[in-house]
């Protein structure tokens, strides 16, 4: 490790060559700005993945079937184990999508799923992010640098590679591929705070990277536009735009970001959009707090990965025990992501304190409240000082033929001492993550 450490301005030199950055608004400002890396990785035992991994499998099995219950059958509704109005009072709840199966039946075709570890060693889940989860190239190319620069600190270790991260997402878009198509990345564009990605992960798959002007819809199905009017036919769309921009005919009818008739193409089956549409509802932070339920309801399974213990406002039990104990909790907006929308009771004022519960009495099924996990912290490099910080772990999950956990992830951390906040765009840095043989 020390050599790591050692190496670690020249790392995040190499880093910011390779233009690793990511996108933030400040006041209606576009702002670049390097992903802050710290060079020593989280390690995972191999017992403790083992764990985690056969967790993840089930957890993203069940949300599968849920997508697939609640979009046609509807049973988990008629059999009273999630409100009706719960599920149709989401905005991640898509009408539209009502009886469309996408092929293969897979709805979720990559998983974020961000756990932390509590301080008695249990892990924790915290979000279901299963409509454009980010952050997989990070530590790819954060492990290429790093063995360029320390290459015997590699020899040494004995973890899981990472780099099939891109074989399992090329496997994944084949297989659902329509009619053997071509595949691509759909990006808003150079100004989303993903684009990095975007363009990094087209490279490594071989997937074409198109921006919404290069799509059009003929007979309901997708042609790429190419060079000298020259078309091809998309099998697969990775789409990094959000469902609300995809098709302006159906959605947003002021987006640019989207192509139109999408959806008509999507709906008789002759393209493949990963992650489905209409997988918001499964994203709903109000949703986290039924997935044990969903995992019991259609897999006959105890759960394995339990969630943060959480309340719903929407019911009346659980909204006044919110709003009696709201100053031990984490309060936060089941529609926002990216750290946006999380208060925590303890750091606000009597006047916010009086606001939030009136918003929550008024707005029940807009808000959760968790416990607040104290979760473990990880050693930081801070000017060449060693201090700890929390700390929070990304893993992906993909669905192809079979569903398969990267060995690796997006381990986040709090830059300032004391946050529990350790998004990207809130400020944070990013840790490779070690899994051991």
């Amino acid at each position: 490790m020390r050599a790591l450490v050692e190496q670690s301005n020249a790392v995040n030199k190499w880093l910011e060559r390779f233009g690793v950055r990511f996108g933030v608004y400040k006041g209606g400002v576009f702002h670049e700005q390097l992903f802050p890396f710290d060079p020593l990785p989280r390690v995972i035992s191999s017992e403790d993945w083992e764990f985690i991994e056969t967790g993840l499998v089930q957890r993203v099995r069940a949300l599968n079937l849920f997508l697939t219950d609640i979009y046609n059958e509807k049973q988990i509704i008629k059999d009273g184990i999630i409100p009706e109005e719960f599920i149709y009072s989401s905005k991640g709840y898509l009408p539209q999508c009502e009886g469309i199966i996408p092929p293969q039946k897979v709805y979720i075709h990559i998983a974020g799923i961000d756990l932390v570890q509590a301080k008695d060693g249990s892990w924790i889940v915290l979000e279901d992010n299963l409509r454009i989860p980010s952050g997989a190239s990070y530590p790819i190319i954060a492990r290429t640098i790093t063995r360029k620069v320390s290459p015997h600190t590699f020899e040494q270790a004995k973890i899981a590679e990472n780099r099939n991260y891109i074989e399992l997402l090329r496997k994944t878009m084949d297989h659902v591929n329509v009619d053997k198509g071509l595949s691509v990345i759909l990006t808003p564009g150079r100004y989303n705070s993903a684009f990095f990605e975007h363009s990094f992960l087209a490279e490594k798959t071989g997937a074409t990277l198109a921006f919404p002007g290069d799509l059009v819809v003929e007979n309901d199905h997708v042609y790429y536009k190419g060079l000298f009017n020259a078309r091809a036919r998309v099998g697969v769309i990775y789409r990094r735009v959000s469902d609300e921009f995809l098709d302006p005919l159906v959605f947003d009818k002021s987006s640019l970001l989207g192509v139109p008739n999408l959806m008509r193409a999507y709906a008789k089956g002759n393209v493949a959009v990963m992650n489905a549409l209409g997988n918001g509802i499964a994203d709903d932070k109000g949703l986290c707090y039924f997935v044990p339920k969903m995992v019991e309801y259609y897999l006959k399974e105890t759960p394995l990965l339990q969630n943060a213990p959480t309340y719903l406002p929407y019911f009346p039990d659980d909204r006044k025990y919110v709003l009696e104990n709201i100053q031990k909790l984490v309060i936060k907006d089941v529609a926002e992501a990216g750290g946006y929308g999380v208060m925590f009771g303890r750091d606000m004022n009597a006047e916010e304190l009086s606001r939030i519960k009136q918003l929550i009495e008024t707005e029940p099924r807009r808000w959760i409240a968790q416990e607040v996990i104290d979760f473990i912290d990880l050693e930081v490099l801070d000017d060449a000082e060693i201090v700890y910080r929390k700390a929070d772990l990304r893993a992906f999950v993909l669905c192809g033929e079979d569903v398969k956990v990267w060995q690796s992830g997006l381990t986040r951390f709090a830059r300032e001492e004391g946050s529990f906040v350790v998004n990207s765009s809130q400020g944070g840095g990013f840790k490779d993550t070690w899994i051991e043989k």
